[in-house]
């Protein structure tokens, strides 16, 4: 995969994929951490006088223009981490984008509005997203696809663009390949995976694939309650995807037979209700209420789950243990995250709700080996998944 540093950038257009999909309250950013890994790439470019085209999306406005969804809160934050003016485009490849990009000068900034704005860049059609392409690489001379977060999208910015010009990874993409590599091909062992969030099925591809590379897995978050409930044991009100018990039978069977230690919650901090305030009690894993759900690990848990992270020389984390975002139910969450921050081992947050629950929880990033800035991009890499847009950067 070539890299941006080798590519001669000098008075050249440089259109710059970035993911910049940060959580929005009104117009307020809540989570600036992946414009602040977006900018290293950003200044190198520019130092070298470049003329930056940034592009990227936000949200789902699928294909029409959609206010809330609008890019133009996100530039006045880059503004600000840049430390110098960053021109905005209120469209993406209309008069607007196409104005600002024909009168930018050595070493400026530009940002296009929203991707998704335009139905191009999403569609399943080959045709309508190869047309916007076009569109979007005439924009520019070279090609920089830095938007990790984006790249298992089959999606005209990710994928179709770099066909069309000249193009190099960016060092955000590079680094967070390095790192997946190394989770990969040949970790240091032990080798624990620490799994949560809500869906079994969204990490059914994740856990196949590493029950026959880790040495220890241990599933906290919503998803524990149907390995509980594949257990034979009853989870009360508490998240549950019945139509998958079956492949989580499957599951820790194929643990047991690849003596893989696949480790649960022993109790959990059960409540009448999902809410903040909601009243809650310890119960054991293995007999929650009817009338509970489940919403944090509980505090025997946390330090099991400590105790199996002691000894691990490399850690992945994907998925908080609970509800993180209620003070009351961040307990377990944070016990994670501070057993990974005290490691020695080379720790890896998977991105997604972990990363965010990481900065929610004011913990130093400096404390993990690595935070990735794409979830569901390093799922699928984990999978072993061949991702859209790193597949083009390599072409």
């Amino acid at each position: 995969m070539r890299e941006a540093g080798e590519l001669d950038v000098k008075g050249r257009r440089v259109l710059v994929r970035a993911d910049l999909n940060v959580p929005l309250d009104g117009e307020t950013i809540t989570d600036d951490g992946r414009i602040r890994a977006s900018l290293p790439t950003i200044r190198d470019l520019a130092e070298r006088g470049a003329r930056v085209v940034v592009c990227a999306h936000l949200g789902r406005p699928k294909g029409t223009v959609t206010p809330k969804y609008s890019l133009k809160p996100v530039a006045r934050r880059l503004e600000e981490l840049y430390g110098s003016p960053v021109l905005f485009a209120t469209d993406v490849v209309g008069e607007s984008a196409a104005d600002l990009v024909h009168n930018l000068q050595d070493g400026q900034v530009a940002l296009l509005e929203n991707l998704r704005f335009e139905p191009g860049e999403e569609s399943k059609d080959d045709a309508v997203r190869g047309a916007f392409a076009e569109k979007l690489a005439a924009l520019a001379e070279l090609y920089v696809g830095d938007g990790f977060g984006a790249v298992h999208r089959k999606h005209a910015s990710v994928y179709d663009v770099p066909r069309l010009l000249p193009h190099a990874a960016g060092g955000l993409v590079l680094a967070e390949v390095t790192v997946l590599k190394r989770l990969t091909e040949e970790p240091e062992r032990p080798y624990v995976v620490v799994l949560g969030g809500a869906k079994v099925s969204d990490k059914l591809g994740v856990i196949a694939n590493l029950l026959g590379k880790v040495d220890r897995l241990l599933i906290g978050g919503g998803m524990a309650y149907t390995f509980l409930k594949a257990q034979g044991h009853e989870v009360g009100r508490s998240l549950l995807q019945e139509d998958q018990l079956d492949q989580v039978r499957g599951f820790l069977d194929e643990a047991a037979k690849r003596n893989v230690e696949l480790v649960l919650p022993v109790d959990v901090l059960a409540a009448t209700h999902f809410a903040e305030d909601a009243p809650h009690e310890v119960v054991e894993a293995t007999a929650i209420p009817a009338d509970r759900e489940g919403l944090d690990i509980g505090p025997r848990t946390r330090e099991l789950f400590a105790a199996k992270l002691a000894d691990a020389r490399t850690v992945f984390w994907n998925g908080p243990m609970g509800v993180f975002e209620f003070d009351a139910f961040a307990g377990g969450t944070r016990a994670v995250a501070e057993a990974l921050a005290g490691s020695e081992a080379f720790t890896v947050v998977g991105g997604g709700d972990s990363a965010a629950a990481v900065r929610r929880l004011g913990l130093p990033e400096d404390g993990f080996s690595h935070i990735s800035t794409g979830g569901g991009a390093s799922l699928e890499y984990l999978e072993g998944k061949t991702l859209p847009g790193l597949a083009a950067l390599e072409d």
